[in-house]
């Protein structure tokens, strides 16, 4: 992998919390490059430290050990060029959907106008134009997630971290946060890592899935996903799908395992 064409760079990166009674170490020596515009996906089971990565590509907590480079630049802190959108929502609920949107563009430089265009486009391209004036109390959940992601777009960030945004909703809402989120990222495309424990969902959206170990978590394995794109929920009866599907799932199955036995012992 060419090195000019690499955004996250994440070096032997171990993470241990501290407290006064104990050490829990949640990551050990992971390595990962991540290049421009691609979609990965972190799967593991719960504990694993897949969101505890993600935090620290964000710059919200920092390695114990390693290093994690953006762009060639080592990450000390959040910045508008990686946009985050997390399981909850998120959104200020004394702002209407508007303002939501708009409120990162605040430090773009743009006028009001010219921020209140921008965020009634990606509005528009997640199909809540008509919803601008509300507040989020008054959308359901996978209104609400919409709204976080574009939000998070309307920044132009160069990179998205997408902590197991679809988690809280149903399954339905879920496929099609799914497929809006690719038709998303072919429009407006960015580098992504979202964090998921769901198998099926790696393998959609992702162009290489990381699965990995039971705690702490390393990384086991890099799944490269050769499934053509545009790709839909319909993928899923394919032969090559459920191939991966298991794949992943026995992988998953034995970390888990692993981690019952360090329980028992």
């Amino acid at each position: 992998m060419a090195q000019s064409n690499v955004v996250f760079d994440i070096q032997d990166v171990s993470k241990v919390f501290r407290s006064r009674r104990k050490e829990v170490q949640a990551l050990s020596h992971i390595r990962l490059q991540v290049k421009k515009n691609e979609f990965v996906a972190l799967l593991g089971t719960s504990g694993c430290g897949k969101s505890t990565l993600l935090r620290m590509l964000c710059g919200l907590d920092f390695p114990t050990e390693g290093e994690i480079l953006w762009n060639g630049e080592r990450i000390t802190g959040p910045g508008m060029d990686r946009g985050m959108v997390f399981q909850g929502y998120t959104l200020f609920p004394w702002m209407r959907v508007l303002d939501n949107v708009a409120y990162g563009l605040r430090a773009s430089g743009m006028s009001k106008q010219e921020r209140m265009d921008v965020a009634k486009q990606f509005l528009s391209d997640i199909g809540l134009e008509d919803f601008t004036q509300v507040y989020p109390s008054q959308l359901s959940g996978g209104m609400r997630q919409r709204v976080a992601i574009a939000r998070a777009l309307a920044a132009n960030p160069e990179s998205l971290l997408l902590d197991e945004p679809f988690g809280a909703l149903d399954a339905q809402t879920r496929r099609h946060m799914q497929e809006l989120t690719l038709q998303m990222w072919r429009k407006y495309p960015k580098t992504v890592i979202m964090v998921t424990h769901d198998v099926e969902e790696a393998i959609l959206m992702a162009d290489r899935v990381v699965i990995m170990s039971a705690h702490p978590g390393c990384v086991r394995e890099v799944l490269e996903i050769d499934i053509p794109r545009p790709r839909d929920a319909a993928v899923k009866r394919t032969e090559q799908f459920r191939k991966y599907k298991k794949y992943c799932t026995d992988i998953i199955l034995e970390e888990s395992q692993k981690a019952e036995m360090r329980i028992e012992d």
